[in-house]
């Protein structure tokens, strides 16, 4: 009897090798650096390795060549490293608050109509998140969680991306799913749980995936989505060592900042590091981990400074600036697949608008006046705007439209979300074993005599099949 999970039937085939028409060269993995008296070997299925019974050190050299530091150089003087001798590392921007390119090398890579396009993903994530969240206050809707000032690290990141690289996404990530190509559809199939559900109704809302988009069931356990990208990424590796045409990806892996205070965050770095695994971690870092504010969850330098700690290449960049994202994003991703595979950090800062989510409400920490002032003064929709008009391809008559269709569309993909049945009874006892058990079929059995036996003490309705789908 072999055994299943449940989110490997949506998601196992993601880390499939693809081959692409045209052959591609085969990267070599590097050598770790070394001093002159390391010595490397290479196997057959791994990159070369670092003995550290080969490194000696010298008599009077100048540099420790201890195994856990062979750069070190020696100094007489004891002097404890102190954080606020070391300037912040920068925020990279191309396009400013008002709509302005400030980086002078920046060349828009996209068509005005591409632009467009990204711009529409930017707003039905914000429309839709707005119609969302009133349902969940209307009852219609048991939970929700807006990305409301997170558009542009979203879908600015994604759009950077190619459709084959592999996505996990941590629950504030509707813009990469939007731009990937999941429907409205399939949006609202999975927020009422109905049987046009991927899932079959069996996660909470806002726990999209997409086996055909090549994005990773969310799960709501914070932060395990990290070692799982660099494990998957590794298998990336692995697979294009063993077969030098298979095409080559990356794993995307979306967190926020609170997410990086789990143990999780730092086992995948370390692991995607000492691997050389092709990994692009992205955190939005929004300020608060719920109720608790950055300056509460950690006194260094954001997060960025942790990427550099494991020796990781990282940037911070201003997740406002859709612009700045998708250059960042883009590179990040050509960084990822040099040299074999190495991991690359992206720290998005931007700011959380919304409530953590609709069991939250922001205001018992934190001021009205705070969210409606970074609303008003750097809204990452708005500054794309002002790049658009600036640019002469949008107005407000562009605006109105477009708006006005959006908001359609998602009231009548709601309606028809909202109207569909349950999935069937019977889901609840598939896909646990590829096929049921003499246990399992009994339990299923004795459901369907219970439930005939008290009729009138369940609603069966409203799920496709009713009982009789326990007899099947």
């Amino acid at each position: 009897m072999k055994r299943i999970c449940r989110s490997s039937q949506r998601s196992s085939s993601l880390l499939r090798p693809l081959t692409p028409a045209t052959h591609q060269p085969r990267l070599v993995p590097n050598a770790i650096q070394s001093s002159t008296t390391t010595t490397t070997t290479t196997s057959k299925t791994g990159p070369s390795r670092r003995h550290a019974s080969s490194l000696s050190q010298r008599p009077d050299a100048s540099h420790v060549m201890f195994p856990g530091a062979v750069k070190s150089a020696f100094c007489n003087t004891m002097t404890f490293e102190e954080p606020s001798k070391y300037d912040a590392l920068p925020t990279y921007r191309a396009v400013d608050q008002h709509g302005q390119v400030v980086d002078p090398s920046f060349k828009p890579d996209l068509s005005d109509k591409e632009v467009i396009k990204l711009y529409h993903d930017m707003l039905t994530v914000s429309i839709m998140d707005l119609i969302m969240f009133d349902a969940q206050r209307q009852g219609r809707l048991s939970f929700y969680m807006v990305s409301a000032g997170e558009e542009a690290v979203c879908v600015g990141s994604a759009s950077a991306l190619s459709p084959e690289d592999v996505v996990f996404c941590q629950y504030r990530e509707q813009g990469v799913f939007k731009q990937r190509g999941f429907q409205l559809s399939d949006f609202m199939n999975q927020l009422f749980a109905n049987h046009k559900d991927s899932g079959k109704g069996r996660n909470m809302p806002v726990h999209y995936g997409s086996k055909e988009l090549n994005i990773h069931t969310i799960s709501s356990p914070l932060a395990t989505q990290l070692p799982q990208a660099a494990g998957a990424a590794y298998a990336l590796k692995i697979q294009r060592m063993q077969n030098p045409t298979v095409l080559p990806r990356v794993v995307a892996a979306y967190f926020g900042e609170g997410a990086a205070s789990e143990g999780d965050f730092h086992a995948a770095l370390n692991i995607a590091a000492t691997r050389g695994c092709p990994a692009v971690f992205i955190c939005r870092n929004n300020g608060y981990a719920i109720s608790t504010p950055t300056l509460e969850q950690y006194r260094g330098d954001g997060i960025a400074s942790r990427g550099l700690g494991y020796g990781i290449e990282t940037i911070r960049v201003d997740g406002n600036d859709f612009w700045a994202v998708r250059e960042v994003t883009k590179r990040a991703r050509e960084l990822a697949l040099q040299d074999g595979g190495k991991p690359v950090l992206i720290e998005a800062m931007t700011y959380r608008v919304s409530h953590h989510s609709t069991s939250d409400d922001s205001f018992a920490y934190r001021a009205k006046v705070e969210v409606e002032d970074w609303k008003r003064r750097d809204n990452p929709i708005g500054r794309l705007r002002k790049w658009m008009e600036a640019k002469g391809i949008w107005d407000e008559n562009m605006e109105r439209e477009v708006r006005d269709s959006i908001r359609r569309d998602i009231l009548k993909a709601f309606s028809q979300a909202e109207k569909e049945k349950k999935p069937a009874i019977r889901t609840m006892f598939e896909d646990v074993y590829e096929e049921m058990t003499p246990e399992i079929k009994a339990q299923m059995k004795e459901l369907k005599e219970h439930l005939e036996q008290y009729p009138e003490e369940y609603d069966l309705g409203d799920f496709e099949g009713g009982k009789d789908s326990l007899a099947r």
